[in-house]
């Protein structure tokens, strides 16, 4: 007797396990203090939160949108991957005096039941799941006919765009069938991958401005420093230094060529729609 294989999906425990320990590395908290302390504020007054509205951010982080959501009384679960920056958020929350549900959650599986929240939103968070048309299905599975989705993701032509093709060539290689995180800042393809989930679906640009102290070598060795997705990419070429000084060049060009007078600006795409 003879046995074939039978094609699997992507190994999602494994997958998230890497992800899990990325965003756990350095200091994700203080990218969200110091560089986008208001992006969830504005995702919230653009989805238009409030009592009686029952609400999940996910891959919320340490609640850059979920805090916000629950101070304008709504019944708020902030969800994400990483249980420390959960544990971060939720001292934040008591800090400022609102109280919140938080909930360790792959974006490509929510443990959630079908139409359970009146509003869904995620700021710069579900675009990092690698699997976009899982975690767009579970998005939509999760909210409920008439609600609201509200998404704020990093453009391509931005400064975090800029950034992420920068490590790209440097950085360990995707999981197969993954799709670039900022792809959900393409109003095109957002709208091709909610598809007629949604209906009335507007999007609009803006800006972030990040808005740090010292140079731009300075500003490199933070982002090394603090951010996962760069301290995973210098991790991984560490063994060789002629590698990582060109990365270093090639970061520092990027950063020389977008700073606009003491600061940069960073594009992203927000979109808000009703689910069908």
């Amino acid at each position: 007797m003879t046995t074939t294989d039978t094609p699997t999906g992507p190994d999602l425990d494994a997958i998230g396990a890497r992800h899990r320990a990325v965003w756990a590395s350095g200091d994700y908290p203080a990218v969200a203090a110091d560089l986008i302390p208001g992006l969830g504020a504005v995702l919230v007054d653009a989805v238009g939160t409030g009592r009686g509205d029952r609400i999940l951010d996910v891959a919320a982080g340490t609640g850059n949108a979920a805090i916000p959501a629950a101070l304008t009384g709504a019944d708020v679960v902030a969800s994400d991957l990483t249980p420390e920056l959960l544990a971060e958020g939720a001292r934040i929350a008591e800090a400022r005096g609102v109280r919140l549900q938080w909930a360790e959650a792959d974006a490509h599986a929510l443990p959630f039941a079908d139409a359970e929240f009146d509003v869904v939103l995620s700021c710069v968070g579900v675009m990092f799941a690698p699997f976009h048309e899982r975690a767009a299905a579970e998005l939509l599975r999760v909210c409920r006919a008439g609600g609201r989705i509200g998404l704020l993701s990093w453009t391509p032509e931005g400064f975090v765009g800029g950034m992420f093709a920068t490590l790209k060539p440097y950085a360990p290689p995707p999981p197969p069938g993954a799709s670039p995180p900022v792809r959900w800042g393409d109003e095109a393809y957002l709208r091709g991958l909610l598809g007629d989930g949604v209906t009335g679906l507007r999007a609009e640009r803006g800006t972030a401005r990040f808005a740090v102290e010292g140079d731009a070598v300075g500003f490199r060795e933070w982002w090394k420093r603090n951010y996962g997705p760069t301290i995973a990419t210098y991790r991984g070429i560490a063994d060789d230094p002629e590698r990582a000084a060109q990365l270093d060049a090639a970061f520092l060009e990027h950063l020389e060529r977008t700073r606009v007078g003491d600061h940069w600006d960073a594009e992203y795409l927000l979109v808000t729609a009703v689910r069908s």
